[in-house]
């Protein structure tokens, strides 16, 4: 699918039209590599900024993600026939307030909590956190399990917020081991646009490429399962209008964390762009551009969907 087309029908991912400069629909994450280029990223973001404590506390628990994924046991891919069925009825794979969640997403949260106190960012985390961490390691698996049905459920209480971070991380690993399985050529584009094909979930930021088949295409990130896929340039990915969009960036800076706001439902989304930094990461580059979210909402926008880890955190 050619960028700018609309396809209401859904095509098939696995074969897209329009010929060879054509962007690829969908990208799958690649497990092995996510996690550990979010740490990588946010360790350098850290270097001189505001918030250095917090972001390197950010790219700690980003390697105890990619630790505990490397620690995670074998984990079958979802079932070839259900995802054939959620792909006919035109829902997500592994969707997830529906997703039937492996015991294992706990053995993770468990590697994740040991990297956390342990590993080479020990020292960024606050007693607090520590306290927060060993509490919810004494709790049972049903309380584990609830509290990943309230975040996946967007109902958290105040009081489990800080608990509340683990699990997300966890489920984030969890969730982009198993979209890393799916079989792309099976899958389609949700008539949805806004959300994952994979798991149904909001986008935690969109990039604009500078390269590969198609460059300037806009890929749209999962929150959850790191997955990515296109969407056309120039329209809200809240409302699906274009005639009131602008984007708006902090003065001085390179320009390639910008929000794109629609004038039409007040919302605005982080947009990252490679021709200005090729090195910008999804998930880091959005932590560390938080005062451009101050800045937009005291403008009166609200953000499209907020960074989970934030969220909780």
């Amino acid at each position: 699918m050619r960028q700018g087309e609309v396809a209401p029908n859904g095509p098939w991912i696995g074969n897209p039209q329009g010929g060879v400069d054509a962007p690829d629909p969908l990208i799958l994450p690649d497990p092995a590599a996510r996690f550990a280029a979010t740490a990588a990223r946010l360790e350098v973001l850290a270097d001189g900024h505001a918030m250095a404590d917090w972001l390197r506390f950010m790219a700690g628990l980003a390697q105890a993600q990619h630790d505990a994924l490397a620690a995670l046991g074998p984990l079958a891919g979802p079932d070839a026939t259900l995802v054939r069925q959620a792909v006919e009825a035109r829902m997500p794979p592994l969707a997830a307030d529906g997703h039937r969640r492996h015991p294992l997403w706990r053995e993770g949260l468990a590697a994740l909590l040991d990297s956390s106190e342990n590993g080479r960012f020990a020292g960024t985390i606050p007693a607090d956190a520590r306290t927060v961490m060993r509490s919810l390691r004494a709790r049972g698996a049903a309380a584990q399990e609830k509290l990943a049905d309230d975040f996946l459920s967007g109902g958290v209480a105040p009081a489990e917020t800080g608990a509340t971070l683990y699990v997300a991380a966890a489920l984030q690993v969890y969730f982009t081991r198993l979209a890393g399985q799916l079989p792309a050529e099976d899958l389609r584009l949700l008539p949805e646009r806004g959300l994952c094909p994979c798991c149904g979930s909001l986008p935690v930021s969109g990039v604009v490429t500078a390269s590969g088949r198609a460059p300037g295409t806009r890929y749209l990130h999962c929150s959850l399962c790191s997955a990515a896929w296109n969407h056309v340039r120039a329209v809200c990915i809240t409302c699906g209008k274009s005639g009131a969009l602008s984007l708006m960036s902090v003065e001085g800076e390179s320009g390639a964390v910008r929000a794109e706001v629609c004038g039409d439902c007040r919302s605005y989304a982080k947009m990252l762009y490679q021709p200005q930094d090729m090195k910008v990461d999804p998930v880091a580059d959005d932590l560390a551009s938080l005062g451009l979210d101050v800045l937009v909402a005291e403008a009166g926008w609200s953000r499209h969907a907020p960074n989970p880890l934030v969220l909780t955190g």
